[in-house]
């Protein structure tokens, strides 16, 4: 191996001096390309940094009127599913309670004419993601017969067309458009156009949301993290930072009036992320969970304080605070309560009467009967209910208590025991009475005979002293028979 070695070749001046030139020009372009690329990195960052910061200015008096086909101010995003089930509420809501009067020009008649075809959105509005500051145009096109009004809302509040800071358009193809020309954080929302007309409403919702923009004096380390920051997000794919939404209430009830000693039950559905934590106040004061007050909360989100029995003392105005870390919501109602009523169990002041008819002739049965609350009436023969609707059989009563069964005409089969209950939330009272028909031939009652006195016979006997009707005095007084238990009834014609 020794032998096989090659001496070392001594480098000569020559060759040192010739590699040490070679070296150093490399250098020197290495280093001329560095500060080429800084210099031009730093115009371009230069350039984007001015630029931006003229969007934060705002539009000055030389700056041409924006143009509503503006892209590289407002991006498009996909929302989260919360985000549209919220949407989903507020378009629900809207389509079925009444709205301010559009600011349109459009008139409807009350009842149209020709062919008419409820709205249709022919294209509809998109979900934008903005820097503070930044322009945004919501548009969309609607198409029906008549021409439909179009309303704007932003979280379900109508948006009046006087509001100088959303600029509403409409154009004569159907096209209308919200225009914002300097966002800010008040800005970030959902925002729902309606469309109505005769034949029915349509709306669909478009979300914004506005990112805060960092201070001008940390203008260039803040873009340059952000850029940073949106590289690590477009390479690893990371998903969007969780949102938070201020409370908000989709359902809320009105001023109320309720009866002593009853439930009462006060019920809102409320929104918001992280979810609001919600307090009850009674004429400004918490209303804390005892027997009587209960908070409850159902699994489709809607919140409700129970009281039960209701007291005078539980009337007031009530107000229900929803709380989360963004901030707070709340509403008031008028909750009045009547007076409980005094319960008195029912009375006869007249009781049914024990009588009896002829057959063929109308009775009636007749009574009545005090209580608080006024009671519900039932009638009964030979412990049978007597339906309402029964032939020949009519039932009826007044504010006064009277009650009163009419039978017309009756029958023999009526006769029988009737009975009258009154019956209310205090007791129940009842009375009975017999109703006897008597047989057809105690109307039949024969006339007294009558005589008058004539020339016959009978004449001459009278004129000889002889009292002829003295030796006849059944035929004078004529006898009525009928039952010794019943009570003589008197012809109609007597």
């Amino acid at each position: 191996m020794k032998k096989n070695l090659k001496p070392l070749q001594l480098a000569t001046d020559d060759y040192i001096h010739h590699n040490k030139a070679a070296v150093v020009r490399n250098l020197e372009r290495k280093m001329n390309f560095k500060e080429n690329l800084h210099q031009h990195n730093n115009e371009q960052r230069t350039k984007y940094d001015e630029k931006l910061a003229h969007r934060l200015q705002g539009p000055s008096n030389d700056s041409p009127v924006f143009n509503y086909t503006t892209q590289d101010v407002s991006k498009e995003y996909k929302i989260s599913s919360f985000e549209q089930r919220l949407m989903n509420e507020i378009e629900f809501r809207l389509e079925r309670t009444p709205v301010d009067e559009s600011d349109d020009e459009i008139q409807h008649d009350e009842i149209p004419s020709g062919k008419c075809i409820a709205p249709i959105f022919d294209k509809r509005l998109k979900h934008f993601r903005v820097m503070e500051g930044s322009p945004v145009t919501f548009t969309c096109k609607i198409v029906g017969i008549p021409i439909p009004k179009v309303y704007w809302f932003k979280d379900g509040k109508q948006i009046s067309k006087k509001n100088e800071h959303c600029k509403m358009k409409r154009e004569g193809d159907g096209t209308c458009s919200l225009h914002i020309e300097a966002t800010t954080n008040d800005d970030d929302g959902n925002y729902t156009i309606m469309a109505a007309n005769p034949q029915g409403r349509i709306s669909c919702s478009g979300h914004l949301m506005v990112q805060t923009v960092p201070m001008r004096g940390r203008l260039t380390t803040t873009i340059q993290s952000h850029r940073a920051r949106s590289r690590v997000q477009e390479g690893e794919k990371e998903p969007l930072q969780e949102r938070f939404f201020r409370p908000y209430f989709l359902q809320a009830p009105g001023d109320m009036v309720a009866n002593e000693g009853r439930l009462c039950r006060l019920d809102c559905k409320v929104s918001g992320l992280p979810t609001p934590d919600l307090m009850w106040l009674l004429n400004g004061k918490p209303v804390l969970p005892d027997s009587t007050h209960k908070m409850l909360v159902r699994e489709t989100g809607v919140h409700s304080l129970l009281i039960d029995p209701l007291t005078q003392n539980d009337a007031g105005t009530y107000t229900c605070i929803a709380t989360n870390k963004t901030g707070q919501n709340l509403f008031s109602l008028e909750l009045s309560v009547v007076a409980k009523e005094v319960k008195k169990t029912p009375v006869f002041l007249e009781k049914l009467q024990n009588c009896g008819v002829p057959e063929g002739h109308p009775v009636r049965l007749e009574g009545r009967v005090v209580g608080m609350p006024p009671p519900v009436f039932y009638w009964k023969k030979d412990n049978e209910t007597i339906p309402a609707n029964r032939e020949r059989m009519s039932m009826h009563q007044d504010t006064t208590g009277y009650v009163c069964l009419l039978i017309q005409p009756a029958k023999k089969v009526d006769a029988g025991w009737y009975t009258l209950s009154a019956k209310n939330e205090a007791g129940i009272v009842s009375c009975t009475a017999r109703l006897d028909i008597y047989a057809q031939w105690h109307q039949q009652i024969p006339l007294p005979i009558k005589f008058r006195p004539s020339g016959g016979r009978y004449a001459n006997l009278n004129g000889q002293g002889l009292d002829i009707f003295s030796a006849f005095p059944d035929v004078e007084m004529p006898k009525l028979f009928s039952s010794p238990s019943q009570n003589v009834v008197e012809s109609e014609e007597l």
